[in-house]
């Protein structure tokens, strides 16, 4: 019956592949069904069998409009009736056949028992989640791709990574798969899994309070308003050790952090650790608890931790030892030299002075310490190791050596202290380098639960966070951005979110040539051109290990505002940076209820990427 001359042709679909074996080597029942191969050719009616893949017309082979053959039934000597079947699956139709008439075949045995018998959702009455799917395929296709809409933010995306793409509404996806049904495609609806009870999930965490000392001033509320109004902290330094530098101006806090603590207390620790103890009282109290301590706030000390972030902590702890060695001897130097020029110095001093047993955790990855320092607290409540931990960073290196060093590495601005600028200048078209400043910023984060059961205040969640390592150079960054872009992507997919879902970015932005570049490459890559940015350095200087605890805190109060904060000393944006960035004045938060980023790089490669997500 087969032996007969059959004619071939190519199709749109065609391969061209030689022949291969049958569908005894297809895959197992429910996956999609697989073509051996794909050579139409014509046949008479007389001699299509079941497994055959069928085109009733030359238009269906045109337009690849296939059906496989379930079922032949003698009709009367000049014809028989088939049973067709979508090869992706659907609902069976029969259709008569001439025997002497021509149809193509383009497939032999295909499998029908392996086709699912399916038809499309009906949507109208469908009641939509976040987190739905809804699904159209070209059943008749049998190489046609699926094609996935989800719902977020009451809005349908094809493609969640891809912010340059127009959602659609619930009723036009309503309309679009009513067409759809209409067109040979197969419609489903994939409702979000619910939860079970007995599932096991991590915890979510929540900010409860914020801290900071910085060049704007003592507090958060000096940091916010100086931010708002435009401010910028940096300054001339002065006294004759930073006299023959090259480069004077730094970010320093207008006021000594140890005439705010004990005097024997003080002089114990070294400036960083004053100014992360002085940061974490302000984030405690701001989260409602007894500045005396754990226990006075009623919480178990062994269930509280922290987790702060510097690169060295103090300089001149270290500095001063030496000098004191080299001058006097020996028994000149401090007993307390040591543990006071540990980087681990200002956690511990903030356990003391809180009473906090949990644990003390010290991060050390240059400029992304702080961030990462936070990342690591968000984990640590999240799989129960502990209920709350002040996290963030803490830094005093506005040294001499320090200055000297990051001018010989041509790191640091030359630009000037001009009237109404600064030389801190991120992603402006003159920026030349970063601004070395100090300071410190906590954040106070708890497991949701806990913070729902006495009642605090959340300003937002702390829903992700993301790492990775450039490998590229000892001080440079990688200027193709790919390491950042790995970071960015991490934190997302830490907080079970999608590039759709940025509403805001805390920029790095140190005002480095190559830094800037990069960080804006990797994020126009990630998230388009269309994220509004802001950057802080230009206000306060670069923070180093401080900086993504402060930029942190500016993150979380940008979510709880609504107002993202103007990027001072950025006059003229590089053409080549290519982003929205914030500037001249606040601009409200617009968007949905989405995620912020909070983003620090740091020499060597380290990239550390936080996500925030807005609260209620």
């Amino acid at each position: 019956m087969h032996d007969a001359p059959r004619r071939s042709f190519r199709t749109a679909a065609s391969d061209g592949s030689p022949a291969s074996p049958t569908t005894e080597n297809a895959p197992e029942t429910g996956s999609v069904p697989h073509v051996p191969y794909f050579r139409p050719h014509t046949v008479t009616g007389g001699e299509v069998v079941p497994g055959d893949l069928l085109a009733l017309s030359e238009r269906d082979v045109a337009e690849d409009r296939w059906f496989v053959v379930t079922h032949t039934v003698p009709e009367s000597p000049e014809t028989i009736r088939v049973t067709l079947r979508p090869p992706l699956g659907g609902t069976d139709r029969e259709a008569p056949l001439s025997r002497s008439g021509e149809v193509t075949v383009a497939c032999r045995r295909m499998d029908a028992g392996r086709i699912p018998v399916v038809t499309s959702s009906d949507l109208r009455a469908v009641e939509f989640r976040d987190g739905d799917r809804v699904t159209t395929l070209r059943a008749v296709d049998p190489r046609a791709e699926e094609e996935t809409w989800v719902r977020r933010w009451d809005r349908w995306y094809r493609d969640l990574e891809n912010r340059s793409e127009q959602p659609l509404s619930d009723e036009e996806l309503r309309g679009l798969a009513e067409g759809a049904a209409h067109a040979d495609r197969l419609v489903r609806h994939h409702p979000r899994p619910r939860r079970s009870a007995g599932t096991v999930v991590p915890r979510r965490v929540v900010v409860t309070g914020l801290g900071a000392i910085t060049p704007l001033g003592l507090g958060v509320p000096a940091l916010w308003q100086g931010l708002l109004d435009g401010r910028c902290g940096i300054g001339e330094l002065e006294g004759e050790e930073f006299a023959g530098l090259p480069v004077r101006t730094a970010g320093t806090v207008p006021l000594d952090p140890a005439t705010l603590l004990p005097r024997t207390r003080a002089r114990r620790m070294n400036r960083a650790a004053q100014f992360a103890v002085l940061a974490a009282r302000e984030a405690w109290r701001d989260a409602g608890f007894d500045e005396a301590g754990t226990v006075e706030s009623g919480l178990d000390p062994e269930r509280v931790g922290v987790s702060l972030g510097a690169i060295l902590g103090d300089a001149s702890v270290l500095v001063g030892g030496d000098r004191a060695l080299r001058e006097n001897g020996p028994r000149a130097v401090s007993p307390l030299t040591t543990p006071m020029c540990v980087p681990s110095q200002a956690a511990s001093q903030v356990s003391l002075d809180l009473r906090i047993t949990g644990e003390a955790r010290t991060v050390t990855s240059a400029c992304a310490s702080g961030t990462e320092a936070i990342g690591q607290a968000v984990d640590r409540i999240r799989y129960g190791h502990v209920d709350a931990v002040l996290a963030g960073g803490a830094e005093a290196v506005v040294t001499p050596a320090i200055m000297a060093s990051f001018a010989s590495m041509r790191a640091l601005s030359t630009h000037g202290l001009q009237e109404g600028t600064s030389p801190s200048r991120p992603f402006a078209k003159d920026r030349d380098g970063f601004v070395n400043g100090e300071g410190a910023g906590v954040l106070l984060l708890e497991a949701e639960e806990h913070a729902r059961a006495r009642g605090a205040r959340i300003y937002c969640e702390a829903a992700g966070w993301g790492l990775s390592a450039d490998a590229h150079h000892i001080a440079a960054p990688d200027p193709t951005g790919s390491g950042v872009a790995l970071a960015l992507r991490r934190a997302l997919r830490d907080a079970g979110a999608h590039a759709v879902d940025v509403v805001h970015v805390n920029a790095h932005a140190t005002g480095t040539v190559e830094g800037d570049l990069a960080e804006a490459g990797a994020l126009r890559a990630v998230l388009g051109g269309s994220v509004p940015l802001t950057a802080v350095k230009g206000n306060v200087g670069h923070l180093q290990g401080a900086a993504g605890g402060v930029e942190a805190v500016v993150t979380a109060l940008t979510l709880r505002e609504g107002l993202i904060p103007p990027t001072v000393g950025c006059e003229v944006v590089d053409a080549a940076i290519e982003v929205d960035l914030v500037r001249g004045a606040p601009r409200e938060l617009g968007g949905p209820e989405g995620v912020a980023l909070s983003n620090s790089f740091g020499f060597g490669g380290h990239n550390a990427v936080l996500a925030l997500r807005r609260w209620g």
